[in-house]
């Protein structure tokens, strides 16, 4: 009786490993964003031109999902040169030596109608630290020639100076020209990977 069990327990295991699909950024519908505080009175927002990734999921079983992203950080825009130059260089993401920021989830959680918070390591100038993503999505699958896509919307706030980004300037009257916290969105368009071998 316990080995028919303890079959049993394999296969339902198996087969709820079966039901999880990866599912693959897809770059010409997806973004990653930046904002930030500057001079204390408004906020900059720029983009990543690059970013890929993957997201397995098991619409049944979502706290066995996974994410993995990267973003080439050389491709930042904030939509001025001489600042996205800066950007680029020793005081802020050094992308001579970093060229990428990367996040690896560890821990994936339900939190609402169609909402997870999802916890891992975001590495950013060879700097790792555990980040919180709130999720809204992922949204019900939808078919068109391409396949099938779903979508979601991921937010986190992070301090640059825990990632060694610490260039700052302070202002004659008070206060700083970059401020600390970093909000990151993510939205991303996520399409089916084919099953290995397939045409």
């Amino acid at each position: 009786m316990m080995r028919c069990s303890s079959y049993a327990i394999v296969a339902l295991a198996c087969c709820a490993t079966s039901l999880a699909q990866d599912w693959q950024i897809d770059r010409a519908h997806s973004a990653a964003q930046f904002s930030v505080r500057h001079l204390m009175v408004s906020t900059v927002r720029g983009h990543f031109g690059k970013l890929t990734g993957t997201i397995r999921y098991d619409p049944a079983n979502p706290a066995a999902a996974s994410v993995q992203a990267e973003v080439d950080v050389s491709t930042v825009d904030t939509r001025e040169a001489k600042r996205d130059a800066h950007l680029k260089s020793p005081d802020f993401f050094d992308v001579q030596k970093y060229p990428t920021m990367t996040f690896q989830s560890t821990k994936v959680e339900p939190a609402g109608q169609g909402k997870f918070k999802v916890t891992g390591n975001l590495t950013m100038r060879g700097v790792t630290r555990q980040t919180i993503f709130h999720v809204d999505g992922l949204t019900a699958p939808i078919k068109d020639r391409g396949g099938e896509r779903i979508g979601a919307t991921a937010t986190a706030k992070v301090s640059r100076k825990e990632f060694g980004i610490i260039w700052n300037r302070v202002l004659e009257a008070g206060g700083v020209t970059v401020g600390d916290e970093v909000t990151i969105t993510i939205d991303a368009e996520l399409t089916k990977r084919a099953p290995a071998g397939s045409q």
